[in-house]
């Protein structure tokens, strides 16, 4: 079920050397099939061209279902909320609570710089419209809606909308919706897949166009988000099937480190489960807790695809080899199942999350620690992180100059449009230095000239 890896004894300089043989997973990022790719190109174009007729084929041919209509009443949105069960509801308020209380905390200040008479403000302004993907199909996800909804409302965004797939009935789950109301989502459509991607980003005549896309989904999803990326907003997060790595050693109980390897090849195949440790006896009694577990397991079938397909136990010299292993995959989450956890926790530089002890699962990031768990996978944590509320909003710089500024900065503003071989750039700043001189030269004889000097 767990495939083994022993590199004890190796030593790997740079990292990116240990990157190239350390098994991948075979989809998702780079490992992205040609077919795989070819198809998301084909349902795009196919949308683009379309619109909401090939919503309706794609999403019966692909999803099984034919909704009456791909927009969600609001009166079924809310009627869902009524229906959830009370813990189940009190659960997600608690959990937007937690996740807009992290999030405000991210909200950018007024940025401002002042030099002598020229003076920048950073002002920090929302996009209009933000789409939101949850999967669907093979679970519910409320805990996506509200890990993308509420960043998008803390942001300041006026109109969130959520695509989500419908089930076979052509329905979406009632908890489902039920997020989507306590996070504030305006508006709901029963569209998954790629396709959904492609009406988001294109616009059709049922779902106007947003200006970002976030979420995360399965390859095809992720692979249309970075072909839409330019048109509209997308996250530079490849933010597709979910990996974790599990470092462990003997001084937390193996089930423990077993349970979180499970935890994220619950979602299914394409993913990543790993255990690291620099203790073979660790190895054996985790692994078999992992079986123990896997088999017992309600979603028996996605947890042993998922291990089967990319499960594996490394083993390592220490925590040094442990941590260059770690970084060198760029985990979605990263699991420390070690001792003085926090200190190792400062040293790692590439993964989407870090939870550190044994009383901090994965999954309290999943639903309730305030973080988005829209986080990279497929590598991209190398060069990039969470959603934050960064990816809802745009700089916009206010600049101002007096004219002793202009006249102080002019040479140097026209030296280098000069060397760019852009003279309107370089005479912009020229008339001004000559109309300032001519102002300067009427005032001075009392003069009246084609400068106002008064």
């Amino acid at each position: 079920m767990l495939r083994r890896l022993d590199l004890r004894g190796e030593r790997w300089v740079p990292v990116g050397d240990l990157r190239s043989v350390l098994p991948r997973p075979g989809t998702g990022g780079e490992g992205s099939t040609d077919g795989q790719l070819a198809a998301v190109r084909s349902i795009l174009a196919d949308v683009r061209a379309r619109g909401d007729e090939a919503i309706r084929e794609l999403t019966e041919r692909l999803d099984g279902a034919a909704p009456t209509s791909v927009r969600v009443d609001r009166a079924e949105m809310e009627a869902a909320l009524e229906r959830v069960d009370s813990d189940l509801r009190t659960a997600l308020v608690v959990a937007a609570e937690s996740i807009r209380r992290h999030h405000e905390s991210q909200i950018r200040p007024l940025h401002l710089t002042e030099d002598d008479g020229l003076v920048v403000r950073s002002v920090s302004r929302p996009v209009d419209r933000a789409g939101c993907y949850a999967p669907g199909g093979r679970a519910a996800y409320p805990s996506t809606v509200l890990m993308t909804a509420v960043p998008a409302r803390v942001a300041g965004v006026d109109q969130v909308v959520l695509c989500v797939p419908p089930g076979p009935d052509g329905s979406i789950a009632d908890v489902t919706l039920a997020a989507a109301v306590v996070a504030g989502v305006d508006e709901v459509y029963a569209v998954g897949g790629a396709q959904a991607v492609a009406a988001m980003a294109f616009g059709t005549a049922s779902i106007p166009q947003v200006d970002v896309i976030v979420g995360p989904g399965n390859v095809y999803v992720a692979l249309a988000k970075r072909e839409v990326a330019g048109l509209v907003g997308v996250p530079s997060a490849f933010a597709g099937p979910s990996e974790i790595v599990v470092m462990a050693d003997d001084t937390v109980p193996a089930t423990f480190a077993a349970i979180d390897v499970v935890v994220q090849a619950e979602h299914g195949p394409d993913g990543l489960a790993w255990l690291v440790t620099w203790d073979e006896a660790v190895a054996d009694a985790v692994v078999a807790e992992v079986v123990r577990i896997a088999e017992a397991s309600c979603r028996r079938d996605d947890v042993l695809a998922t291990l089967s397909s990319a499960g594996w136990v490394v083993l390592v010299d220490g925590p040094d080899e442990a941590l260059a292993v770690s970084d060198a995959i760029a985990p979605e989450h990263l699991q420390l199942m070690v001792a003085d956890a926090d200190s190792l926790a400062d040293r790692v530089r590439h993964a989407g999350a870090v939870f550190c002890g044994s009383w901090s699962p994965a999954s309290l990031g999943d639903y309730v620690a305030g973080p988005s768990h829209v986080l990279p996978t497929a590598g991209t944590a190398r060069f990039s992180g969470a959603l934050t509320v960064a990816d809802f909003t745009k700089a916009v710089h206010i600049v101002r100059a007096d004219r002793a500024a202009l006249e102080r900065l002019a040479p140097h503003v026209a030296a280098l449009a000069d060397a760019e071989g852009f003279d309107a750039h370089a005479e912009s700043v020229r008339l001004r230095v000559a109309a300032s001189a001519a102002l300067e030269n009427c005032v001075e004889s009392d003069a009246r000239s084609d400068i106002d000097c008064g």
